[in-house]
């Protein structure tokens, strides 16, 4: 892998992921709580009238906390709460489109309507280790891991079904001709929004988020699902993906490891 592809993706998914790519690098286990980026999970309701917008109590924080991931509970993942510097806050994320502010915004965990409650995690994937490889597959293997923000939002009513149709709507808008948004001064170009499948809760969304150009483009992956009033979304690039037609596959062990604890 080129030195300079290094150093351009390292770059992007710093300015993407805010403090991830850090915590991929030292194996911080902070503990520290977020500030009030992420948001929450609802009780998930199933076939009775509580399933109804009307009739959904969105969680506390405190609540959120308990139903959000812990270490240990995804194979072969580093999992650990989120602290201040982790997700930012509304006046620290700029959009120069308004319609593409709703999408943009959940790249980063920005709260979106009005959340009861809010949890947040960082989970990044442990590297394949192979002490037979040469130098070159060895750093190779060590950069191919995912890194991803999760974020949980609880919501009264159907605030949690209103935040989901929000974004699909901000991703159809936004597709095609892209838009730049500029983290803590940081600015990021996204040339491309592109759906992929996804299952989980009682409603998912997924997308493919190209970001900068050519051998400078990166992909990142944005997953939001909805489980009764709790909305959970995960954020998440591969610093050992890089160029326009790169890709790497969604955090399913996450996002399945999130829904049971949610149901």
């Amino acid at each position: 892998m080129r030195a300079t592809v290094v150093r351009r993706t390292a770059l992007a998914a710093a300015a993407a992921s805010l403090t991830l790519l850090a915590t991929a690098c030292s194996g911080s286990d902070s503990d520290a709580k977020g500030d009030g980026g992420t948001s929450g999970a609802t009780s998930g309701a199933k076939d009775d009238a509580s399933t109804k917008p009307s009739a959904v109590k969105a969680l506390s924080s405190a609540e959120l906390e308990k139903v959000s991931l812990e270490q240990g509970d995804v194979a072969g993942h580093k999992v650990t709460k989120t602290g201040p510097e982790d997700i930012a806050k509304p006046d620290e994320v700029t959009v120069d489109k308004k319609e593409c502010e709703p999408i943009g915004f959940a790249f980063y965990g920005v709260e979106r309507g009005s959340p009861v409650g809010n949890a947040g995690r960082k989970a990044v994937q442990e590297p394949k280790k192979d002490e037979s490889a040469d130098p070159e597959d060895l750093l190779a293997g060590m950069l191919d891991v995912t890194s991803s923000l999760v974020t949980l939002a609880s919501y009264d009513g159907d605030g949690a079904e209103k935040s989901l149709a929000e974004l699909r709507d901000s991703a159809a808008k936004c597709a095609t001709g892209g838009f730049t948004l500029s983290v803590k001064g940081s600015k990021q170009k996204v040339t491309k929004l592109t759906e992929e499948k996804v299952t989980g809760g009682e409603e998912a969304l997924a997308w493919r988020v190209q970001m900068g150009e050519g051998d400078e483009a990166a992909p990142f992956k944005l997953v939001t699902l909805r489980q009764g009033g709790t909305v959970a979304t995960f954020f998440s690039f591969n610093l050992g993906k890089t160029g326009a037609d790169a890709d790497f596959a969604l955090p399913t062990a996450l996002i399945d490891a999130q829904v049971k604890k949610l149901g």
